[in-house]
């Protein structure tokens, strides 16, 4: 209640005072004061729990929201800390264990991580704030419609940046790819050597590196996992021994099987798969083996490599390409009889001789 509001339901009239300008003022009294302070201390009094109340609701809210975070964000970090200690064998055995190595499950872990404790910061401490506004009495309805419009609006603008962010969650989640895996993502290819929640960085095999953002990625193909194939194709002539040529290519796979590192790099037995294709003049046989995932280049170049010397040391030629190339020895020129021009404007040379007509000699009667 105000001043002038508590002095006429007091009943006092306030005794004029002469002003220098003539005018008369109102000039409250002692009485008059100390009611307004009785009247201001009742209304405090009247409120005061009220604001007590609301004061203690703000303070719970705050302490839950604040301890409710605390706990989640604690347990999600024992999660993470748990993912990055536990090693993921997808089927039991070692090779599950070589499909991720430690510096993927980090990167990995902590980019989910950090997902996992900024929702369930945003849904607390966003829960806190409209539960805090709630207790002020204010509409919430205005502020959620205008929040929901908004979003929608930056939703609409920002599309790009939100189908990159959610691309990046679930390839993260589903384990797509991580550091160190070589992949084909379509508009780029190459080792990962980054995986965020927008941007994955690639280094190509000319040492670029390749910003994809993880929105314009339609199709993966992960060559670091599982296994890979080695495959060599040999070409040889047609007329080869075929049983001293299978001989020759188990002896190299065998001896290569067991010298080290290709023992560990191989996954399996060398085979020769056979015959891939069977020419007039050529053939193709076919290598195969399984390997390490990435280790498919090494193991082909070193089993073109003995290829090449045990077939050197066993007279076995190798021509290249589909269809063998004849020597040169072996094909005659067909330009070689067919004389110059210049030739037939001499009477005298021999090939114009040859070329006259033969002139029949007539037969010398007998008795002369």
């Amino acid at each position: 209640m105000s001043l002038p509001a508590v002095l006429p339901a007091a009943g006092t009239s306030p005794s004029p005072s002469p002003s220098p300008s003539g005018s008369t003022a109102t000039v409250p009294s002692f009485q008059d004061a100390q009611e307004s302070a009785t009247n201001a201390a009742s209304w405090v009094e009247q409120n005061w729990s009220t604001w007590l109340a609301m004061g203690l609701q703000i303070l719970l809210v705050l302490v839950v929201a604040v301890t409710l975070r605390a706990v989640v964000r604690r347990a999600i970090t024992q999660l993470i800390d748990r993912m990055t200690r536990t090693v993921p064998t997808g089927d039991g055995s070692s090779l599950g264990g070589l499909l991720v190595n430690a510096e993927r499950r980090r990167q990995r872990a902590a980019a989910i991580g950090s997902v996992l404790r900024s929702v369930a910061s945003f849904l607390i401490l966003g829960t806190a704030a409209l539960m805090i506004l709630s207790t002020f009495k204010i509409n919430l309805a205005p502020l959620l419609a205008s929040a929901g419009v908004a979003g929608v609006a930056i939703g609409f603008g920002a599309r790009n940046l939100v189908t990159d962010f959610l691309s990046g969650v679930f390839m993260i989640l589903e384990d797509q790819y991580g550091v160190g895996d070589v992949i084909d993502a379509g508009v780029a290819s190459g080792e990962v050597i980054e995986v965020g929640l927008r941007v994955t960085k690639l280094r190509g095999d000319n040492g670029a590196i390749w910003y994809v953002r993880n929105g314009e990625v339609k199709r993966i193909g992960n060559l670091s996992q599982g296994w890979a194939t080695a495959g060599v194709d040999v070409t040889v002539k047609a007329d080869e021994d075929l049983d001293r040529l299978k001989a020759t290519l188990d002896e190299v796979a065998e001896k290569m099987s067991k010298e080290e590192p290709w023992n560990e790099l191989l996954w399996s037995p060398i085979e020769v798969l056979g015959l891939d294709s069977v020419l007039l003049d050529s053939m193709v046989v076919r290598i195969s083996a399984r390997t390490m995932p990435g280790k498919s280049l090494a193991v082909e170049r070193e089993l073109r490599w003995r290829v090449k010397r045990a077939f050197d040391a066993a007279s076995i030629r190798i021509v290249g390409g589909a269809t063998a190339v004849q020597e040169e020895s072996e094909t005659p020129d067909p330009t070689a009889a067919v004389a110059a021009p210049a030739v037939y404007s001499d009477a005298d040379s021999p090939q114009v001789a040859a070329t006259a007509p033969v002139t029949p000699q007539r037969a010398t009667p007998p008795g002369k």
